[in-house]
């Protein structure tokens, strides 16, 4: 394709409406739309909570007549399917929409090149990969979730200058500042769950919701304990009817504990073991995946991110790091790897890099070499 600045001016316009609904429109991909005519926005729209309805949707009823032979920018390619609504490549087509400029081909085998297919079947022109890498950032859980069965990964960690989460008596509140904390919420809501290890419940008792949030349905909070050996009357179990948690178990997960925290709301996941008997993070995935979401972000503790880092899912790392060292008797950020070669050790490659606050923000993405 031979962008034209002006149809890269306007997929960054749809780029970030699209991220207005991340976190909010699982398992459907958060997607933009701009619908433009003679240089001027008579649409615009983002796939809406829980997937529906979606972006063209939106954009369409907001330009109303005007979207006949006008150019619709979306971020990923209509589907062609029904579901539970109309295909939108039909709507744009009844709309009289003349040209759309999509940044990539969903990779949803229902839709793969048959929403552009029926577009131009019926004489709108067609141009696609206009931001194709930025949409495929974007896009990645629902890509991922799609093609291989998981969703995105983001694994964070805030440190010590030393790699430490804690002192040795276990006292980590708090290493990083409070701005660093509230871009945390900021990133939690980006994402569909946000889960942490059985560790970390018992050791912090965390709520894992979002601060000064209009909602209370999301992010989903999931944790991983093996024998369900978590008491369900921590912060988790108690708020389980008002913000969803779900909990990921082992195959021999007493009777009576997976009872007891199904009566508090909760949802139970049984997931397989491996070799150490401990849950395969790999099936962890796979099962959230398999409830719809396409984003999950991580926090802890330090074996769950040994164990993410180990089987080689983790797509972003985000680190705090804070002036202060902690030294050797304190908790190390991530636990064993069980890994001797250097070379074999799993790499990233540096995306950002800020301060915030008295903290350094570093964020990574997965070496793709």
């Amino acid at each position: 394709m031979n962008t034209r600045p002006a149809d890269v001016r306007w997929m960054k316009l749809a780029l970030s409406l699209g991220r207005r609904g991340m976190g909010r429109t699982w398992p459907n991909p958060a997607v933009g739309c701009v619908i433009v005519k003679n240089g001027r926005v008579m649409g615009r729209g983002w796939t809406q909570d829980n997937g529906r309805p979606h972006a063209e949707t939106v954009a369409l009823a907001q330009a109303g007549s005007q979207a006949k032979g006008a150019t619709a920018y979306v971020t990923l390619e209509p589907c062609a399917h029904q579901g539970k609504t109309p295909p939108c490549a039909e709507a744009f087509v009844r709309a009289g929409i003349a040209r759309v400029v999509t940044a990539m081909t969903d990779p949803d085998p229902r839709v793969t090149g048959k929403g552009h297919g029926l577009l131009r079947k019926n004489g709108v022109k067609v141009e696609t990969g206009c931001l194709n890498k930025d949409a495929g950032q974007d896009h990645m859980g629902f890509a991922l979730r799609t093609e291989i069965g998981r969703p995105l990964v983001t694994l964070k960690l805030a440190s010590s200058f030393d790699g430490r989460i804690a002192t040795a008596s276990g006292e980590s509140k708090w290493i990083t500042g409070g701005q660093s904390r509230r871009y945390v919420h900021h990133l939690r809501s980006t994402h569909d769950a946000v889960m942490v290890g059985a560790g970390t419940v018992r050791a912090d008792d965390p709520g894992l919701s979002l601060h000064d949030a209009k909602t209370t349905d999301r992010p989903v909070r999931v944790f991983c304990d093996t024998r369900l050996s978590v008491d369900p009357a921590c912060r988790l179990g108690r708020t389980a009817r008002v913000t969803p948690v779900w909990v990921c178990h082992g195959p021999d997960a007493p009777e009576t504990a997976i009872k007891s925290w199904q009566n508090t709301g909760a949802k139970l996941l049984p997931c397989a073991l491996d070799q150490n008997a401990r849950l395969q993070i790999t099936d962890v995935l796979k099962t959230l995946a398999q409830q719809g979401l396409t984003r999950v972000f991580c926090e802890g503790g330090g074996q769950m991110a040994a164990s993410l880092l180990q089987a080689g899912v983790v797509d972003r790392l985000i680190g705090y790091t804070a002036g202060l060292s902690l030294g050797a008797s304190g908790m190390a950020s991530v636990g064993e790897l069980g890994i001797a070669k250097l070379a074999e050790h799993p790499r990233f490659d540096l995306c950002e890099t800020r301060q915030i606050g008295g903290d350094v923000l570093h964020i990574w993405q997965r070496s793709v070499a």
